[in-house]
């Protein structure tokens, strides 16, 4: 994250809540009962998650709740549900009191805890904590002296509290610690224009004190305001010419329907919830060949997002994010704008997550979904042979829709789109806008011809007089739980390799696929490069079609593959081992669902995927999980300020030999 807020305590517990046998605290859970096994935590299982914790004694006054998340019932058991049956509801909690962080196991339709043991990891953090550091920073006599040495007061600054990373340094352990740099208060709707440079506090949560105060020396704060609503824009220069809207339209309303839980749209049907650290969840994802549902994956979300900044800045070289692990993407979803993040025709859904004080908060519109017209065909054929001079038959074809499932985040000063767009011809696109404000460093330099320029922009771009953005990079890494037609699958990598024709052939070269069945994890972690050309594939080899065929789909990068300019050993690395393979695949586990591990805040890279990868377990022929990290290096640039135009990065899921013929060709003809 860069910038943001979340919730307070001093050390934590995580709890995992499971109840079998009915009591009293099991009423609530049976009068809203969800409709499927899969969804989210309503607001009464939520309250009922802290009333169970409170009657056992294991929840006082004071807890705060860094997570509390449905507990999935096991793969096989939800395969075999039906509408009407019922699983037991489960609930797992991290929740914190009195210096200590516990986890616990609940089984909410019992109305019991099952499981309820001390962990050593800092959860996520809370709203409150956020809040609370500020306070911290600025109640400390030197940071107040700091403050006056620049003409500024505490009442004429606001402090962004920020993770601090884990560097291995002997004052970060036993403390759960922020970063606490200020900015002068803003002018206009900018928040982000005026940092107060070479000035910080590091807090502990913990002690709920600051422990140091560092100050590199004073530069000039920015006094423009930057200010990004329309009327700022407008008294800065002149806005364009009003011009006549171009939309989407559905007059006719949408082609979303919903069946045993899950939303149906063409050819697919998918479950949706949002959880408080990935955001959008999707499961049982499935495609409709003829008069059967086949699956395509058990699930898919975004496992985690790192932001490491470029600048070995005292004040900056700590700066590298895992907004999601640290922070929750989920938690920090933002309520959805009509004709702006989505068409107004879209269907809005809201969302429930707990706060602080484990009480359900409902957020307005945080998910939208619905149908585009792309502009183009899905397919299109016009045909030359055989047509007289008076032929005028148009061409075949038909035109592409697509269904969009959105979600966004502001993650402090960015914003994170997630887009699940499913097509017409099988194929699915996984997509992350990032957009909003650059973060930003105050300068001497007001124009790149000063003296000071050289130096200030050595590890980021000059943006505007005064402010310079520090180069960043934007990983994405997304955990795709495939099932192709079953559990059990294959990961294959197919490289295009040039092959030389034999003396005597009219060609010289053409190319020729070779396939490698990578056996186990460390085989299958793939660098993805711009060198020689490949495929990857995940299938089942237990199934064929009527050619023989194994039904597969395939991951296409689309370009967004990001390799790392970061050593292994540099610290924020080995927090997220994962960098520098894009693509990695393990054998299922329910407990591997986040590449940054279980526990991000203050980590030292133990739990995470590239530990995991490191025990190389067999992955043939199995259940099995892609992780795959997209993304972009930022070059800042002064088009991005004062806010940053959406920058797209994603990739495909395929079809591969799954359908016999092209889904595409079932799309009615135009009217």
């Amino acid at each position: 994250m860069n910038g943001s807020t979340s919730r307070p305590a001093k050390r934590v517990w995580c709890v995992v809540v499971t109840v079998l046998s009915l009591s009293p605290l099991a009423a609530s859970a049976q009068q809203a009962q969800p409709g499927h096994p899969l969804d989210a935590l309503t607001a009464a299982e939520l309250r009922q998650v802290k009333a169970i914790l409170q009657a056992e004694g294991k929840a006082g006054p004071k807890a705060r709740f860094h997570n509390v998340d449905l507990d999935e019932p096991d793969k096989a058991a939800v395969m075999a549900w039906r509408p009407g049956a019922s699983l037991p509801r489960r609930a797992s909690a991290v929740v914190s009191e009195a210096g200590m962080v516990h986890e616990a196991a609940v089984d909410l339709s019992a109305g019991r805890i099952t499981a309820w043991q001390e962990v050593s990891g800092e959860p996520a953090l809370l709203l409150g904590e956020l809040i609370g550091a500020e306070a911290m920073a600025l109640a400390d006599p030197r940071m107040v002296q700091a403050l006056a040495k620049r003409g500024l007061a505490p009442a004429g600054v606001f402090c962004l509290p920020l993770t601090s990373g884990n560097f291995g340094a002997g004052e970060e352990q036993g403390r759960r610690l922020l970063k606490v740099p200020c900015y002068a208060r803003p002018k206009g709707s900018n928040v982000w224009a005026r940092p107060i440079e070479g000035l910080f506090a590091t807090v502990d949560l913990k002690t709920g004190k600051a422990v140091d105060v560092t100050d590199t020396g004073m530069v000039p704060v920015a006094d423009e305001a930057w200010g990004y609503e329309e009327t700022e824009i407008a008294a800065r220069s002149a806005l364009r010419p009003e011009t006549r809207p171009a939309g989407l339209s559905q007059p006719g309303g949408d082609n979303i329907t919903s069946e045993d839980g899950r939303f149906v749209w063409d050819i697919w049907r998918f479950h949706l919830r949002a959880d408080m650290r990935p955001g959008i969840v999707l499961s049982m994802v499935e495609a409709r060949d003829g008069e059967r549902w086949r699956s395509v994956a058990w699930q898919m979300h975004l496992s985690e997002i790192f932001v490491p900044y470029m600048d070995p800045d005292r004040s900056w070289y700590w700066r590298a994010f895992m907004d999601s692990g640290e922070y929750g993407f989920g938690n920090f979803l933002s309520p959805l704008r009509r004709n702006l993040d989505c068409p107004a025709y879209a269907r809005f859904l809201a969302v429930t997550m707990p706060q602080d004080d484990g009480e359900p908060i409902r957020i307005a519109d945080a998910i939208c979904m619905f149908e585009r017209s792309t502009g183009d065909p899905a397919w299109r054929h016009y045909e030359t042979v055989a047509r007289s001079p008076r032929d005028r038959t148009p061409a075949a074809g038909r035109p592409a829709s697509e269904l969009v499932v959105r979600s966004a985040a502001a993650m402090g000063n960015y914003d994170y789109l997630v887009d699940y767009v499913f097509r017409q011809d099988g194929s699915i696109h996984i997509a992350v806008g990032a957009t909003g404000i650059d973060a930003t460093k105050g300068a001497a330099s007001q124009a790149m011809t000063d003296a000071t320029a050289a130096a200030d922009t050595r590890h980021g771009t000059l943006i505007a007089p005064g402010l310079v953005a520090p180069f960043h990079s934007h990983y994405f890494n997304f955990r795709l739980d495939l099932d192709v037609d079953g559990v059990a699958n294959d990961f294959m990598r197919e490289r295009l390799v040039q092959q030389a024709l034999p003396e005597g052939s009219p060609r010289r070269s053409l190319f020729a696929v070779t396939t490698e069945m990578p056996a186990t994890e460390q085989a299958a972690r793939t660098r993805i490069e711009a060198g020689p050309a490949a495929l990857y594939h995940f299938g089942n080899h237990n199934v064929e079609s009527a050619l023989g065929h194994h039904p597969g789909y395939m991951l296409m990068p689309e370009g967004s593959a990001i390799a790392p300019m970061l050593a292994a050993d540099d610290p924020p690395v080995r927090r997220n081992a994962y960098l520098h393979y894009q693509l990695s695949v393990t054998p299922y586990a329910r407990a591997e669902r986040f590449a940054g591990g279980r526990f991000a805040m203050m980590s030292d890279g133990s739990d995470t995927l590239g530990a995991w990868t490191a025990r190389d377990r067999p992955i043939g022929n199995r259940d099995i999980v892609a992780w795959y990290t997209v993304g972009f290096h930022h070059i800042t640039r002064m088009e991005d300020w004062p806010v940053m135009p959406t920058h797209w990065s994603g990739f495909t899921l395929m079809p591969h030999n799954f359908f016999a013929t092209s889904p595409a060709m079932t799309i009615r003809d135009v009217k």
